[in-house]
């Protein structure tokens, strides 16, 4: 540990932690701060966390005898152990967060960290402005789905959050690295579990709210409750820069402190564009009465794009600039992501797994298509995760493509032919004769590819840059574009 970068008595860590009780000293050196009770050695502070999988409080004991010196946690237990802190919280998750933030000495403030949050494009936004300020010049952070990247350092990326000690640590990694900027994607699940607790954002951006993570969350309302809570803790000084064509979009705004912005295609707003024309090749926009050609795809994109450009205007950036270097770039990987075979088959593989995500990129096929050719959708849905999504994800399928596959995504612990026949409740009768279902991937794959004649649009669903499968807790490789992309080559 570089002290240089942290604050190491246990006094000036717990600052702004709302403490319930203390026993012991708070004099005492911390060297580590730790929820992961495996990693909680001599001198470190351990957070006791009660998580979905495991409590952080059964393993209080072995933290000790590990040599664990302090002890934050929501209940003390029955008997102190000599020469050890404790400190009750009521939220060891939140404290947990403000620990780490003052550990590390709040690297958040020494940038200007910029939060995505939304169901879809959450990626594409943070990955094309990181893009976006290298090409004009800064070095910059990102920390997303696909990886996490340090000016040209890529990082593999495990969470789409990670945890408040992984996030300050990277965030220190990147100042060490003289980075100006951080553009990070903020999950739903990171803002209801704090993990951005601590964290000062000089911005946030709002995408879209749809049907998703209601596993987690129960209801829609809890999921919009999480959003919105992001938007709540930006200060005085920031900006909110949302989405004023989803109908949630204002909500966000509602209780912020921040300076409120909006963008918008199909509503007035602070930042306006309309769509002149969307092809395969690109997006031609007027942006700001400015027209503008784009290599992105799609309706969603122009929307993604505008956030990209509102985002950089707030940040101080030339318009000019901004859309000269914004008409060179690509997406993030798995997004749109597009092949065409030898024989003029188009293949697009792209992350969508949410109903409305499925359906913006088949709604974006359908306007560019000649209606000639046949759409054929391959698509699954993930195991362990939002079982209520999946006849709404077949039903989205269905009404947008001419044949549809139905196949495992990442099954996880359930049986994927479960999952197929809950797919298969959303599939009304006059669609039945136009879905297969293929539990093979692989094989759902290329018997798409075998169904195809020149001309014809293929669609993989729901993995996009995912490199794997992960089948009873075994992740497999598994690359939807490797796997289109042999199956063209092959029938060529």
């Amino acid at each position: 540990m570089n002290y240089s970068k942290g604050l190491a008595i246990l006094k000036d860590i717990l600052y702004g932690v709302a403490l319930e009780q203390v026993v012991g000293s708070t004099d005492v050196e911390v060297v580590a701060v730790q929820f992961d009770s495996r990693k909680a050695t001599n001198d470190s502070l351990f957070v006791a966390i009660k998580g979905t999988v495991a409590d952080g409080h059964q393993f209080i004991a072995k933290t000790i005898e590990q040599g664990a010196k302090v002890i934050v946690c929501e209940e003390l237990p029955a008997v102190f152990a000599e020469s050890v802190t404790y400190v009750k919280v009521t939220d060891a998750g939140k404290a947990l967060g403000l620990i780490a933030a003052n550990f590390y000495n709040h690297p958040s403030t020494k940038l200007k960290l910029v939060g995505i949050t939304g169901t879809n494009g959450k990626t594409t936004v943070a990955t094309i402005l990181f893009k976006l300020f290298r090409a004009l010049g800064y070095k910059v952070g990102l920390i997303s789905t696909v990886e996490n990247q340090i000016n040209d350092k890529i990082i593999p990326a495990t969470h789409t959050t990670p945890d408040p000690i992984a996030l300050n640590i990277l965030l220190n990694d990147m100042l060490d690295m003289g980075c100006d900027y951080c553009f990070m994607e903020v999950s739903s699940h990171a803002i209801a579990q704090h993990r951005i607790e601590g964290l000062t954002f000089t911005g946030g951006i709002f995408t879209n709210i749809t049907h998703d993570h209601l596993d987690f969350h129960k209801t829609f309302g809890n999921y919009i409750k999480a959003k919105k809570a992001f938007f709540d803790g930006l200060t005085r000084s920031a900006f909110a820069l949302t989405n004023v064509d989803d109908k949630n979009g204002m909500v966000m705004l509602q209780n912020t402190a921040a300076n409120k912005k909006t963008y918008g295609l199909r509503s007035l707003a602070d930042f306006k564009a309309k769509i002149i024309e969307n092809q395969f090749s690109g997006l031609h926009l007027d942006i700001d009465n400015q027209e503008v050609y784009f290599k992105l795809v799609g309706s969603f994109n122009a929307s993604n794009l505008l956030a990209v450009y509102g985002a950089a205007l707030l940040l101080d950036q030339d318009k000019i600039n901004v859309l000269t270097i914004l008409s060179t770039l690509s997406g993030a990987e798995g997004r749109f992501d597009y092949v065409i075979s030898p024989n003029k088959v188009i293949g697009i593989v792209d992350y969508a797994h949410t109903p409305d995500a499925l359906e913006n990129v088949l709604s974006t096929i359908d306007n560019i298509r000649s209606k000639t050719e046949t759409v054929i959708t391959v698509v699954g849905c993930g195991g362990d995760r939002d079982k209520t999504k999946r006849p709404l994800m077949a039903k989205s399928a269905c009404d947008w493509s001419d044949k549809v596959i139905l196949t495992s995504d990442n099954p996880r612990t359930e049986n994927p032919d479960t999952i197929i026949q809950e797919m298969q409740t959303g599939v009304s009768p006059v669609n039945q004769k136009k879905v297969l279902s293929i539990t093979d991937r692989k094989e759902a794959i290329r018997t798409a590819c075998h169904l195809a004649k020149p001309g014809d649009i293929i669609l993989l669903a729901g993995k996009g840059h995912e490199k794997y499968q992960e089948i009873n807790g075994v992740r497999n490789h598994f690359d939807d574009k490797e796997i289109l992309t042999n199956c063209f080559n092959q029938l060529s």
